[in-house]
């Protein structure tokens, strides 16, 4: 690995630096927000709203809306280093970057099977933000083996007639597209048989039900369709081929490793804590060990920084990462739940409320962030899964 930028990645991370200073105000990187998730507090006011869409369209003049994409199709053409060098100082700042299913996965997977109709259709609308987009892949009874789906698409003229539900449908309540795999050749062996659709949210027969988590929170919902009939030309690459397709959309997922920044940022916030509140200075004059944990917390989210390092250099070398990002998705996740636990340590008794005030232990996010991040090792892939693909690529180990 190579730590340091050669010349012309110093002066794009200059660039970087000096477009955050001269455009992000201050208001914007310190709002209040919520450790892991998405939907920080405040995100949907109006006044943050209006200033976002402005946000994005600055950031499109810089081709920084989709960095990774090639310049053709509205993208930043940006290498490897310069995409993480971007990531890393919009992370550092806490300044918000367009993204999500549409810009990560939708819309890579498009460019390498779509046709020229859906690219000129999809691509310049996730791009400017009029479509936000969902992953309709998992299913009551197919999660972690996805392949076992029985959604079913069957082709009647210039449709297909679609049945089944979906579920953990992040944000389809606000999405005006989804990518959907479903079954259109039931004997096939289940491998087979699945193809790959864009599909548009306000389908008639397409009805979303939400699922509200243990925070209060709607993000996820279910989803069934029920005789919804999907135009054939919004199918995406070869019937029966879906889940190629969908294989590739999950490595966009999976590859998309988040800097470690977020997590250093955590543990700071844990140890600006524990020196400065009553709260914490009181946890860590009765815990010793404490001071340990928090430790051990600041050296993690520096390995994770090494792991990710390592990610980019292999990709800057036009290598593939497998194994190696199946360890990075494996420590990250991990290290949510860790952090959270070292946070609800800190906080103590006070570390329960999960009400939004300032005058609470770190505002009252300790608990919401705990909670939250029970999901991290599940979401994109267990950790079981994960440790299999560890087990099985890296170290050449039987399937068990």
């Amino acid at each position: 690995m190579d730590f340091r930028d050669n010349d012309q990645e110093r002066a794009f991370r200059a660039e970087v630096a000096g477009f955050l200073d001269a455009e992000l105000p201050s208001w914007v990187a310190e709002r209040p927000g919520e450790w892991g998730l998405f939907n920080a507090a405040g995100r949907n006011a109006p006044e943050f709203m209006g200033w976002y869409r402005e946000w994005t369209a600055k950031l499109n003049t810089h081709g920084w809306g989709a960095p990774a994409w090639p310049k053709e199709h509205g993208g930043g053409g940006l290498s490897v280093k310069e995409q993480f060098i971007l990531s890393e100082e919009f992370a550092w700042r806490r300044a918000p970057r367009p993204g999500g299913i549409g810009h990560g996965w939708a819309g890579p997977t498009i460019m390498v099977y779509g046709s020229e109709e859906q690219k000129r259709e999809y691509l310049p609308k996730i791009i400017s933000g009029e479509h936000n987009w969902c992953q309709l892949f998992s299913e009551p009874g197919a999660g972690s083996d996805l392949a076992s789906l029985q959604t079913r698409a069957i082709r009647d003229g210039d449709d297909y007639v679609v049945n089944g539900q979906k579920i953990w449908t992040s944000g389809a309540h606000h999405s005006q597209m989804g990518i959907l795999i479903a079954r259109t050749s039931p004997d096939a062996p289940k491998h087979r048989g699945i193809s790959y659709f864009l599909v548009d949210m306000k389908t008639p027969g397409i009805t979303i039900r939400p699922l509200v988590n243990m925070l209060n929170s709607h993000e996820f919902n279910e989803v069934y369709f029920e005789d919804a009939r999907i135009p054939a030309k919004q199918l995406l690459g070869e019937e029966n081929r879906g889940w190629y397709l969908a294989t590739t959309t999950l490595d966009f997922e999976r590859s998309g490793i988040a800097t470690s920044v977020s997590h250093q940022l955590i543990a700071r916030d844990l140890v600006q804590f524990a020196k400065d509140s009553p709260v914490g200075k009181t946890t860590m004059a009765n815990r010793k060990s404490l001071r340990l944990e928090l430790a051990d917390r600041i050296l993690e989210a520096q390995v994770e920084s090494l792991i990710c390092y390592r990610i980019i250099s292999m990709q800057e070398r036009g290598e593939i990462p497998n194994k190696e990002s199946s360890i990075a998705k494996l420590f990250s996740s991990e290290l949510d739940v860790r952090l959270a636990v070292t946070g609800m340590h800190l906080a103590g008794m006070h570390a329960q409320t999960t009400d939004r005030d300032d005058t609470l232990a770190m505002g009252g996010k300790l608990a919401r962030f705990y909670m939250h991040s029970t999901t991290a090792p599940i979401g994109g892939g267990t950790s079981e899964i994960q440790r299999n693909i560890i087990a099985m690529r890296g170290l050449g180990l039987p399937r068990g």
